[in-house]
This record gives C-alpha cells, structure tokens and sequence, in this order.
C-alpha cells in the first residue's frame, strides 16, 4: 500500500487552518493538524477520519523554533515525507494607528506571523529536500494587507508583507529543486473570530462588505480551495505567486 500525499497544516483548529485541513483531507492527503489548541485540533481529527481520511493532531507552538522543528521531524517520522506545508498560523493585535501602538505587541506579531512563517520554511524545505523524491508545496498565509497599506494595521501590514518578500524569495531559490512556494492574499473573511468581534459590535459586517466589489465578506472554505489549487498537480507551474482571494479588492 502507497503512502498517501502528506500535508501539514498549523493554526489547523479553526477557521481557515481548519477548512484547509479538511479540504485537503478531501483531496487525498494524510493531514497533519497541529496547533496549541489539542482539543479544536483532535475535533478536527475526527471530523475528517469520521468522513473516511487521514489524519493526526501534533500540537506545536510557532512562536518556537524548536517547536517548529519538532512538528516537521514528527511528521517525517509518522509517514515518511512531506508533500504539501500550509503556513497558517498567525495573529493580528493592532488597535489603532502606529504611534500608539505598544512595542510589544508588534513584536508578537513579528515572532509569530514572520518568524513562525521562516522556521516552518526553513525545516518544511529541509526534509522536502532531504526525501527519496525530492520535492514539495508550501502555501502561506499573507493577506492583502501584505500587498498594500491598511489604515489602523501597520504593524500587521508590515508582517505580510514581510510574508510575500519571503515567499517570493524562497520560491525562486528553490524553483529548480522541485519545491513550489505560493501565498494566498485573502480579504475579510467570515472566521470565528471574526463573527464573535461581528456578534460583539466591534466590527460592522454591513461596512467591511461594503469594502468589497463583491459586497460580502470570504468564507473560510474559499481560501481552502485557493490553497488546495496552489497544493495540487494542476498547478505545476506555478511558483512565487501570491494569489489573492479577495472579492475584487486589490482589483479597485
């Protein structure tokens, strides 16, 4: 029996993490679900083995390179290689404008949106090159606050596009190494967490789908599917691509 595809998800407990892990569970992929959160993350175990697929939850911590490292090596262990790394993890702590932000809080978001993005590259590309059939796909998480300015979201502004400069990079140092290197650029999107800021008041569902062409916000599950494109075989030829999935925005 043939090992299936394998794909690594982190941030996998909800929300985008979540319906990429379940749609690439679809396509055929030994999911590894991981995350500091174990019992989203088992939840989703379930609910793919419970649908007939693969899956494991390994928790990690991506604000820890070691942590990082560790999930990669777990995941060689449990079936052998790597295939597909969906860097997902991340957070956004701005409040409002730049001056009044705390040091501490962009610093977080450095660590864990471009330093949590670097170490899962840097060991996802180790062991794909290390494999018997060299090779592999890592998709990003950027956003399209990585691809222009946001009013009131500097610093996370400032991670994304720190996302795209490594992805872009990565991509055409490794192009001839059969390893692939995309990011997805989303717009809002309709995660729990943003349905609970939504439910709170602190955000106007009404004003942020007014920003869209499309006048709606994303769901979790078109992201996934961009991702599971950007994963697949029929998207071969394609590298360092920053794919926007964003209602028309970025085409304002």
């Amino acid at each position: 029996m043939s090992t299936p595809r394998t794909a690594l998800v982190t941030g996998a407990g909800t929300g985008i993490g979540k319906e990429t892990s379940l749609a690439l569970a679809r396509a055929g992929h030994a999911v590894i679900v991981s995350g500091r959160r174990a019992a989203a993350g088992e939840a989703v175990v379930r609910e793919i083995r419970d649908n007939g697929g693969e899956a494991t939850f390994i928790a990690v911590d991506v604000n820890s390179e070691e942590s990082v490292a560790a999930l990669v090596a777990a995941t060689a262990d449990r079936y052998g290689r790597l295939d597909v790394a969906v860097n997902n993890a991340g957070v956004s702590l701005d409040t409002g404008r730049l001056a009044d932000e705390p040091t501490s809080t962009f610093q977080q978001m450095l660590t864990t949106n471009v330093l949590g993005v670097f170490w899962g590259m840097k060991y996802q590309i180790r062991q794909m090159l290390a494999q018997d059939d060299p090779g592999g796909v890592i998709i990003n998480l950027a956003s399209i606050a990585g691809l222009g300015g946001i009013r009131y979201a500097a610093n996370y502004s400032a991670t994304k596009h720190a996302v795209v400069g490594l992805t872009k990079s990565a991509a055409l140092e490794y192009a001839t190494d059969n390893i692939r290197i995309n990011a997805v650029a989303p717009a809002a999107i309709k995660t729990d967490i943003l349905n609970t800021a939504i439910e709170a008041g602190t955000w106007d569902e009404a004003a942020i789908s007014a920003l869209q062409p499309m006048n709606r916000m994303g769901r979790p599950e078109e992201v996934a599917a961009g991702i599971t494109w950007l994963a697949s075989p029929t998207a071969s030829y394609v590298t360092g691509a920053i794919l926007s999935i964003d209602g028309g925005y970025k085409a304002q």
